[in-house]
């Protein structure tokens, strides 16, 4: 049983962002201090990716640990009420994610995923990965 009403319910999950979210601002403004060059949302690409570095053609989602179910995170908690409602709706959000990433690769991209957590834990372990990631794909053939 909900405790909120329908219409308050409506009104939460309205304000709840899909882009621009605040884990995506502060790794934008990550990779453009260290000089990367991006585009964002690119709706052309499946899954529209959160970050696209087309010069390296990688891809990056920024995902939230709760919404994408990052395993053994912590903010991936199951809601405590309506579960079938929630699994079924979390199972949708996987499925599409691993689709939307097998597109990409088919289609030559490379895709990195990055969790809200990571973000909020070693900001720069993150940008390190990406710059690691980054640089051997300049160096491959």
């Amino acid at each position: 049983m909900d405790r909120l009403t329908k219409e308050k319910r409506s009104w939460n999950m309205s304000m709840v962002r899909s882009a621009n979210t605040k884990p995506e601002k502060q790794l934008r403004a990550l990779l453009h201090a260290a000089g990367y060059r991006f585009r964002i949302h690119v709706r052309k690409l499946p899954g529209s990716p959160d970050i696209v570095l087309p010069k390296y053609k990688t891809a990056i989602f920024v995902h939230g640990c709760f919404w994408h179910r990052h395993d053994g995170c912590k903010y991936a908690y199951k809601p405590k009420s309506r579960l079938d409602f929630w699994e079924e709706k979390f199972k949708a959000t996987v499925e599409r994610d691993l689709k939307k990433s097998d597109e990409l690769r088919s289609a030559g991209w490379r895709v990195i995923v990055v969790w809200e957590c990571e973000l909020e834990g070693n900001v720069l372990a993150v940008m390190h990965k990406l710059h690691e990631e980054l640089k051997g794909e300049q160096n491959a053939p």
